[in-house]
């Protein structure tokens, strides 16, 4: 009885340490983007649209920013919701070269859905927002933004 106890208890730890620890689901080519591979990494979460002309502007910004840095990555979310196929066209029409999260991290962060585009959020190693960025951003500018933050 104490072992099937112990091994019960043992599963429901290891159930609520995943819940924690949750993937971020698949990327624009469907690759998984786990919590391992982004843990304690900064992160940029750009909010882009094809239609969407400051957008286009920004993207070899992100894309110079996240070869730069071993220490932050840049992930795209499609603000239409494009998914499969159309997303990739897309990402791939608009040269994005970061990934791109096919799964919207807004509950998971708890970020308020922006009316304008683009939108940038600066999350820290420890997942927490830092800051929200509207407009198209430069990466020189995001540099100055991830030193002031401590990065």
């Amino acid at each position: 009885m104490i072992k099937r106890s112990i091994g019960l208890v043992s599963v429901l730890i290891s159930l609520m340490l995943a819940g924690c620890s949750e993937d971020w689901g698949p990327d624009q080519h469907g690759a998984a983007v786990s919590s391992q591979q982004l843990e304690g990494q900064w992160l940029l979460i750009n909010y882009w649209a094809e239609w969407c002309g400051p957008c286009r502007t920004e993207i070899p910004e992100l894309n110079a920013l996240d070869q730069s840095r071993d220490d932050v990555t840049v992930l795209g979310v499609n603000f239409d919701g494009l998914q499969g196929d159309e997303l990739i066209a897309a990402a791939d029409a608009l040269g994005i070269g970061f990934r791109v999260l096919s799964v919207d991290p807004a509950e998971r962060l708890d970020l308020p859905r922006s009316t304008v585009l683009p939108v940038t959020y600066i999350v820290d190693g420890a997942g927490e927002v830092r800051e929200s960025l509207v407009g198209d951003q430069t990466a020189e500018g995001l540099q100055a933004h991830l030193k002031r933050l401590g990065r």
